[in-house]
C-alpha cells in the first residue's frame, strides 16, 4: 500500500501505482479515482472543489460520466489524479460498470442530511467489490 500525502489534509491510499511512461508530458504517476454514491449527494461539488477550488451552489445533476484532472507535485514527482464523476442514478448503471475499469481508488459519498443515501452505502460497496 502506497500513501501519497497531498495538500489540504487529503491523503490518497492506493494499492498500486502506475508509472505513466510519458516523460514528454512531465507526469511520473497517473491515478484514476472514481466517485460513487447516490444522485445529488455532492460528488460533483467535491470534484469541483478538489480539481478547480470551486464550489457550485446551483450545480445540476451529472448526466452519464464526467472527469477532471489535477496535477500535483509530491516529493518532486509529478502526480496526475484523474477523478471520475458519475450520475449515481440507476438508469446509468451500464455506464457505471465500465467506469470502474483502471481505477486505483474510489470515494463513496453520501449526504448526511438524507439518511436514505447512507442506507445505499452497502449497495454501492457491493457493486464496487463486484468489479
Amino acid at each position: 500500500m502506497h500513501q501519497i500525502p497531498a495538500r489540504g489534509g487529503v491523503t490518497w491510499l492506493s494499492s498500486k501505482m502506475e508509472y505513466s511512461g510519458n516523460e514528454e508530458q512531465g507526469q511520473d504517476y497517473l491515478f484514476k479515482i472514481v466517485l460513487i454514491g447516490d444522485s445529488a449527494v455532492g460528488k460533483s461539488n467535491l470534484l469541483a472543489r478538489f480539481a478547480r477550488n470551486q464550489f457550485l451552489p446551483n450545480s445540476k445533476s451529472t448526466i452519464g460520466v464526467e472527469f477532471q484532472t489535477k496535477t500535483m507535485d509530491i516529493d518532486g514527482k509529478e502526480v496526475k489524479a484523474q477523478i471520475w464523476d458519475t450520475a449515481g442514478q440507476e438508469r446509468f448503471k451500464a455506464v457505471t460498470s465500465a467506469y470502474y475499469r483502471g481505477a486505483v481508488g474510489a470515494l463513496l459519498v453520501y449526504d448526511v442530511s438524507r439518511h436514505q443515501t447512507f442506507d445505499s452505502v452497502g449497495r454501492w460497496l457491493q457493486e464496487l467489490h463486484s468489479k
